[in-house]
């Protein structure tokens, strides 16, 4: 079975616009670049023909990847979220108990995560450990750092 990908909206109309843009004008851009490579002669000794082709191979392989997402993915709906427990979308603050340091998080689908911006993928060992959480749950995550003690603050969205 296909691996399931979450999504927000944003993220699956950034990513439906990124495959009409592959297929349309960054295919015939490569589509070009091949024909003005075949132009230049023999292809045994072209190096522009070689990395033509290789960009073409590039460009269907990442649009095999979008399509693949897009095939199987899950659009994450924000209206039916409560805002009593963290799931997938939810803007939490936490407090880290060993530093007393307040930190501000998203759980977002692996496909969006960007821990150094606060977007942490719901796959990580600290997403995992913080889904279903309420306000006041303490959350111990084990990470290659050692274990790590969060008490959660506020939940949002």
């Amino acid at each position: 079975m296909a691996k399931e990908f979450k999504l927000s909206p944003e993220r699956w109309k950034a990513l439906k616009d990124e495959l009409v843009y592959l297929k349309t004008v960054r295919e015939k851009e490569v589509a070009d670049q091949i024909k003005e490579a075949r132009s230049f002669g023999d292809l045994s000794e072209n190096s522009e023909y070689d990395e033509a082709k290789n960009e073409q191979g590039k460009l269907y392989s990442r649009i095999a990847e979008v399509e693949n997402i897009l095939e199987n993915c899950v659009v994450i709906e924000e209206d039916n979220h409560d805002g009593k427990t963290v799931r997938l979308g939810s803007q939490i603050k936490v407090l880290n108990v060993k530093l007393n340091q307040e930190l501000e998080y998203e759980v977002v689908g692996s496909q969006e995560a960007d821990p150094m911006n606060g977007r942490i993928s719901e796959d990580s060992p600290f997403g995992r450990a913080l889904l279903g959480k309420s306000v006041g749950d303490d959350v111990v995550v084990e990470a290659p750092a050692g274990t790590m003690h969060y008490k959660v603050l506020e939940i949002s969205k």
